[in-house]
This record gives structure tokens, C-alpha cells and sequence, in this order.
């Protein structure tokens, strides 16, 4: 493979040291976390497979990189217990609290302002 995908094609892992496929050309029976994870699966501890990359602006190295893992040695997701359910209830409700009034914003308090946006902007507040 010439041209675009000569930079992410090598299906041997001589260059990269695991096998790299361009992006969306990886072989059947390969998925991502994220493609795992939408078919109820997770990788259970097996190692890489293989990769795929793609150029990319955002990124600092201008490469983006997603590592593949095998379909079949896949396990199902660990289902959420009662106690995890209520840890992460707790965990949502102290990033929504408001460290300066003690009330509940309603919505996940901005970390630049480090406080809910009434208190951040009382002026504004009063005026409207």
C-alpha cells in the first residue's frame, strides 16, 4: 500500500513493533475498547493485538492510535452492583455541590470556576 497508507501499513509489526493497519482497514475478529465495549464486551486482560492509525491535527504527535484487541478472547462486562451503583451516585452529587453555598447546582460544577456560576458571578445574578 503506496500513498497515504504507506506511513500506517505494516501488517508485519517490523516497523512498529505490533502489526499497524491504516484507519478502518484493520482485519475481521479485531475491535477497539470502544467497538468491545458496544458489544458488551471487554478485553479481559489479553494483550494487543495490533493497532490502527491515522493522521491527526489534534494530536501532538499529528498521529492517532487505536488499539486492537481479539473479538473471541473478549469477555462480557462485569455488571454493576447495588454498592457501585451508589458510589457513583455519591460521586456525581459531590462534583454537582457547590463548595461555597453547599447546594446542589444541578449540574456538574465548572472546574475553571471552581465554584456554581451564581456564586462565581454574583454581580449578574442581582441584576437580572
Amino acid at each position: 500500500m503506496a500513498g497515504a497508507f504507506g506511513k500506517c501499513f505494516d501488517p508485519d509489526g517490523a516497523r512498529f513493533g505490533v502489526p499497524t493497519f491504516p484507519w478502518r482497514y484493520a482485519p475481521d475478529g479485531l475491535a477497539t475498547r470502544r467497538q468491545l465495549r458496544s458489544q458488551g464486551l471487554r478485553p479481559g486482560g489479553q494483550p494487543i493485538v495490533a493497532q490502527v492509525m491515522r493522521c491527526s491535527r489534534r494530536r501532538p504527535g499529528g498521529v492517532s492510535v487505536a488499539y486492537l484487541y481479539r473479538v473471541e478472547l473478549a469477555l462480557p462486562v462485569r455488571v454493576m452492583t447495588s454498592r457501585k451503583w451508589g458510589a457513583l451516585a455519591l460521586a456525581m452529587l459531590a462534583r454537582r455541590t457547590c463548595p461555597v453555598c453547599r447546594t446542589d447546582a444541578g449540574y456538574v460544577i465548572p472546574t475553571s470556576l471552581g465554584m456554581c456560576v451564581t456564586c462565581a458571578y454574583p454581580q449578574e445574578q442581582r441584576a437580572a
